[in-house]
């Protein structure tokens, strides 16, 4: 099997030698970039299969380089983990609302960002769930493009099944109206933002019969996510 490759944009060289060489041992191919600029370099030579990013980069902060990243065609769906020493809640909101598709705060063990790396390239290959997503009281079946809830169908359109797939697929999980456009409707169809959440009360309505309608949850000033936890 071919290894995964990643690549490491970190500017601190202890850290990035010390990242680099608990993922080599772990049986990654890795590459490293001290900055947004050679960033770019390497992802020209060769698109990797997942990237770690610092935050505070020397020229263009990591958080930048990962929005532009995700709103180009050819890297939106490269799965981008922020590593960073900010660790208030309103900077974790901005890095997962920038694009990251997770956040790990400084300083981290390198048991935990393995765990991360790992899922994150399952999640990102489609490897976490089989053709069936079992979340709460739902029952996707992802073959058929049905849904079920104690055995009774639960009926939506097919925009809101894709919504909630990709909601039970990424569970407790922020994701902001732009994100949710990007990964549900794509780069190349024109949507208002708002159009999510006309969307969003159809789901809802769609699973308020089943006492489900509570797992779409509203989070204030950042986007949307899918919870089992009624008090998440």
């Amino acid at each position: 099997m071919t290894p995964k490759h990643i690549l490491i944009v970190e500017d601190e060289r202890p850290i990035r030698e010390m990242i680099a060489f608990g993922l080599k041992r772990a049986g990654f191919e890795v590459r490293e970039a001290e900055d947004s600029r050679s960033a770019r370099s390497a992802l020209a030579d060769r698109r990797p299969d997942l990237m770690l990013v610092d935050w505070m980069l020397p020229d263009t902060s990591g958080l930048e380089l990962t929005r532009s990243l995700k709103r180009e065609r050819e890297t939106r769906d490269l799965p981008i983990i922020m590593l960073t020493a900010r660790a208030a809640e309103a900077d974790k909101v901005a890095g997962l609302d920038g694009g990251a598709d997770d956040y790990l705060t400084k300083p981290f063990s390198p048991r935990e960002l393995l765990a991360r790396v790992n899922a994150l390239l399952r999640r990102a290959s489609g490897q976490d769930e089989g053709e069936e997503v079992a979340r709460g009281a739902l029952l996707l079946d992802r073959a058929g493009h049905r849904v079920n809830s104690s055995g009774r169908p639960v009926v939506m359109g097919p925009t809101e099944y894709r919504l909630l797939e990709f909601f039970m697929l990424h569970p407790d999980r922020v994701y902001s109206r732009e994100q949710l456009l990007d990964r549900v409707w794509g780069g190349n169809v024109y949507v208002e933002e708002r159009t999510i959440d006309v969307h969003i009360r159809r789901l809802r309505k769609a699973l308020e019969d089943f006492d489900c309608d509570q797992y779409i949850q509203t989070v204030r000033g950042a986007g949307y996510r899918f919870s089992v936890r009624v008090d998440a």
